[in-house]
């Protein structure tokens, strides 16, 4: 009895604070409404306050809402593929290869740069480098449904180059990886070989047979429909990750592979589930940050960050006007392409072995942080009158 009582004194203390940071974020997320701007910022700078070093450090458990974090993640991309169809994603593919490019050289450059002149050994910088390449599809994908413009033309471009960016993702761990432990090459290959082999058969899935699961899925109830998108998200995720592929391309590609009244339904039934665990998502991330540790390396993550921003900017404005979008639309495909966030940190965490480990994992918080901060807000700014156009 002393220790179901002992446990379920804990969990009332764990309860309180998990409802307690509920409640903030709930007040934080109706300041943003009445502000007018993204709660992201809001809920990053909750996660810094209740963090380790913190104002109001809380005692819960990290495990838990990591995982809750990694869900959201996986309900953010579910949502991006939602609103997008495969006959998008075929002609993104087609048309893809030369913004996919400049996404790359223009992003990955600034960072591993900045590693050489900071003294890193080559891995790390190249770690860095990555870095800044890749923007946060999870932060994205939250400010377009906040922006209300998942239906906007330049849309479809930005989702195009986030997909590239995450199925290059199914190349560039493996290879990250791989220079970090010092793999020779046969190793290198094989890995690398392999997830490129699981991108292709869950994309050829999510094409060809997205069809018949939408009929599947369609004479089921609201609930049977939700805990079905629900548990694919999921399972596919999964199965992806243990693959040495990104569980974010499986979940996105299980939304990509409904289609008709099932994808409008799940997008409507999912919404407040991506909500609630998306913002777990941000919190978790600032809340893993020491405050502290940020100091010393703001200087040059504020420094990179300006370059790195730009380089979004010129990266969007580019492809959309190879599209033919307006400029209003360049504006805002570059913008909301700012953002940093999840692959970021995985990428950093690659590196914690190395010898510029701790300042590679410093410098790419306090990088993160800044870029989840300033690119909501920079997209939310270009929406306003300066930047409307009526041919956009």
């Amino acid at each position: 009895m002393t220790s179901l009582g002992a446990t379920g004194s804990s969990a009332s203390v764990v309860f309180i604070e998990i409802g307690a940071v509920a409640l903030v974020l709930a007040l934080l997320a109706r300041l943003a409404g009445r502000l007018g701007v993204s709660t992201i910022p809001f809920y990053l700078l909750a996660g810094l306050a209740i963090g380790n070093g913190g104002l109001v450090p809380l005692d819960v458990s990290a495990d838990f809402i990591s995982l809750v974090a990694e869900i959201g993640v996986l309900l953010l991309l579910l949502t991006l593929g939602l609103a997008y169809t495969t006959t998008e994603l075929r002609h993104g593919l087609r048309t893809g290869l030369l913004p996919g490019v400049t996404d790359a050289v223009v992003n990955f450059t600034p960072g591993f740069v900045a590693g050489l002149l900071l003294g890193w050994d080559t891995t790390a910088a190249v770690l860095l480098g990555g870095v800044c390449w890749i923007s946060s599809s999870g932060i994205v994908a939250k400010v377009l449904s906040e922006l209300d413009r998942l239906g906007n033309r330049e849309t479809p471009i930005v989702l195009n180059l986030l997909v590239l960016e995450d199925l290059a993702m199914a190349v560039f761990l493996p290879v990250a990886a791989a220079l970090v432990t010092g793999r020779d090459l046969a190793a290198t290959t094989i890995t690398v070989a392999v997830a490129l082999g699981v991108v292709a058969v869950i994309l050829l899935g999510a094409m060809h047979l997205g069809g018949r699961l939408s009929l599947l899925l369609q004479s089921g109830s609201d609930e049977a429909l939700l805990l079905a998108v629900f548990g694919l998200t999921l399972l596919v995720g999964g199965i992806a990750q243990r693959l040495e592929v990104s569980a974010a391309i499986g979940a996105f590609l299980v939304g990509l592979a409904l289609s008709g009244p099932v994808q409008a339904r799940a997008a409507d039934l999912v919404g407040p589930l991506r909500d609630l665990f998306a913002a777990v998502f941000f919190l978790f991330f600032s809340f893993q940050i020491d405050p502290a540790d940020l100091l010393s390396a703001l200087a040059p993550a504020a420094a990179l960050a300006v370059v790195a921003l730009a380089g979004k900017v010129f990266t969007g404005w580019v492809v959309a006007g190879r599209a033919g979008v307006g400029r209003a639309g360049r504006w805002r495909a570059g913008t909301v392409l700012m953002a940093r966030g999840e692959f970021s940190i995985v990428i950093a965490s690659l590196g914690v072995t190395l010898a510029d480990g701790n300042d590679l994992r410093a410098l790419a918080a306090a990088f993160v942080l800044i870029t989840a901060i300033v690119g909501p807000l920079a997209a939310r700014f270009v929406t306003g009158s300066p930047f409307r156009s009526s041919v956009s």
